[in-house]
Order: structure tokens, then sequence, then C-alpha cells
């Protein structure tokens, strides 16, 4: 189940834009975060979090993008199911080859 999003996309994009907008008003981008979060009410962590990962998609940080953690945690998922289904099959070969055999299966 997937939470909804307390913030909309706009709302982020624009205090993400105010931050690097702002940056030089300020002693440093933390002071900036800290004022423009508590101007639209989030938590600076979260600014914070915010600011860092538009960094990250826009090549200035290290780090997986936007994109790229969406792939991955579609690859995670699809892994999970795979192994699921194989174990399925393993058990399920297992007891049809016992069964040929006409022993009683042990799993």
């Amino acid at each position: 189940m997937k939470k909804q999003p307390k913030y909309s996309p706009e709302v982020i994009e624009r205090a993400v834009r105010l931050v690097s907008e702002a940056a030089s008003e300020y002693s440093s981008q933390w002071a900036a975060i800290e004022s423009i979060a508590a101007k639209i009410g989030c938590t600076p962590e979260t600014l914070r979090r915010w600011v860092r990962q538009q960094e990250r998609d826009t090549g200035q940080r290290p780090g997986p993008t936007t994109a790229e953690e969406e792939r991955i945690k579609t690859l995670e998922r699809e892994v999970r199911e795979l192994r699921k289904a194989n174990e399925i099959l393993r058990l399920a070969s297992a007891f049809f080859a016992q069964a040929e055999l006409g022993r009683h299966f042990k799993p």
C-alpha cells in the first residue's frame, strides 16, 4: 500500500527552487532550508531531502536519480516475485517427483 504524498509535486518544486534562489541571501544552504521550510510548513529535514534529490537529478551531486530509484524498486519487486515463483515450482517439482515414485511428500 503506497501512502499519499502530503505535498504536491508543484509545492516540492517551488520549495526547492526557492532554496536555490535564496541560498546567496543566507550564511549557508541549511539556513536557507530552515527559513523556507518554516514558510511552506514542512520540516527542514524534509526540504533538505528534496533539495538533495533535485541535486542528484540534475547531476550536481552523485547518487541515483529519481528515475533510477524507481527502476531499482521495480526490479527488486520483480526479483521477489520470481523467487517466490521459483520456490513454488521447486516444491511442486519435488512433490510430483515423489508422487511418481509412490512415496509421501516431505517438504
